[in-house]
């Protein structure tokens, strides 16, 4: 706090309570002696009590003075704690925090969290970088960034989980798509058609090349690219199936533009994002605060993903 809440005739005589004298509390504040002789004039006055008795050799205080200069020890106490509390308080809603996502959150939830944060938290302020699952786990592990939000993330004891919901897979198609209409459908029935795919840098890529091997062994009409805008485009173009999570393409689900389609392969393993912090430093409550923000953006955008008419089973964090 810039002023002190205790006025200054109280914090003069309390030092020259300590001091002894008025010269000496004077080159302790740095204040002229005058000026604190007067202040306490003042405030004797104000009281109709003398605070101090003047000795030839100081001064020492009086019942009263003593009653007084209690009270305003107590006070200067409780002013250093409601500081403290203040200084607190600033540290959770203003500063800044380091944030890595995905790729498909820059159209989804990072929006909706930026204009959440600066309605309700305008002092904070925050650095977006767009990773792969594998580059933000390193961005949190080596300190280059304080909370991340990662596709498939692997247990691992140097990353502490704050949150976590699973993803059912599934194919994304336009509305128009001859598969769109099916409550189901397999990798088999999903291939017939134009295949468009992330690149091997994602994880959801290489799940399905270890546990589906044969899509990538024939020849098939596939694109590959490390666009997720550009595979959603094709989507959208409706002639390409693309196999993700309702979370890359939550804000075209919620608006009906692609529709969802759970694969029923029997060991199709669903997907899972995760809001994650360095297990080796605790988050700072700003950090917390925002990761709770972050939360609550990843299960609103879910929501409404799976709205009236997009189906596919709810998971709960």
């Amino acid at each position: 706090m810039r002023h002190s809440l205790v006025s200054a005739g109280l914090r003069y005589a309390d030092q020259v309570a300590r001091s002894g004298s008025i010269q000496k509390a004077a080159r302790e504040l740095h204040v002229a002696a005058s000026a604190i002789n007067r202040q306490i004039l003042n405030l004797e006055d104000e009281l109709g009590v003398p605070l101090f008795e003047r000795l030839p050799r100081g001064m020492r205080l009086t019942s009263s003075g003593d009653a007084i200069i209690t009270l305003v020890r107590r006070w200067r106490q409780d002013e250093r704690q409601l500081a403290a509390e203040i200084r607190r308080i600033q540290g959770i809603h203003q500063g800044h925090v380091s944030l890595v996502a995905m790729d498909s959150h820059a159209t989804s939830i990072l929006p909706a969290l930026v204009e959440d944060l600066s309605a309700q938290h305008p002092l904070i302020s925050l650095s977006i970088e767009l990773a792969t699952p594998d580059d933000a786990e390193v961005a949190l592990m080596t300190g280059k960034a304080d909370l991340a939000a990662i596709f498939n993330l692997a247990p691992r004891r140097e990353l502490l989980v704050l949150w976590k919901s699973e993803l059912p897979l599934g194919c994304v198609v336009a509305p128009g798509h001859p598969l769109a209409q099916r409550q189901t459908v397999s990798f088999q029935e999903a291939t017939v058609h134009p295949i468009a795919l992330q690149s091997k840098a994602l994880t959801i890529r290489r799940y399905l090349e270890a546990q589906y091997s044969w899509l990538f062994k024939e020849s098939r009409r596939c694109i590959e690219t490390n666009s997720l805008q550009l595979v959603k485009q094709l989507a959208l173009g409706g002639h390409h199936v693309v196999f993700t999570s309702e979370l890359d393409v939550g804000p075209e689900l919620a608006s009906g533009r692609l529709v969802f389609i759970p694969i029923r392969d029997r060991g199709a393993e669903p997907q899972g994002i995760s809001v994650a912090v360095d297990a080796a430093r605790p988050p700072r409550p700003i950090v917390k605060l925002v990761s709770e923000r972050l939360i609550a953006a990843l299960q609103d955008c879910l929501s409404a993903a799976r709205g009236p008419g997009v189906r596919g089973p709810d998971t709960q964090p």
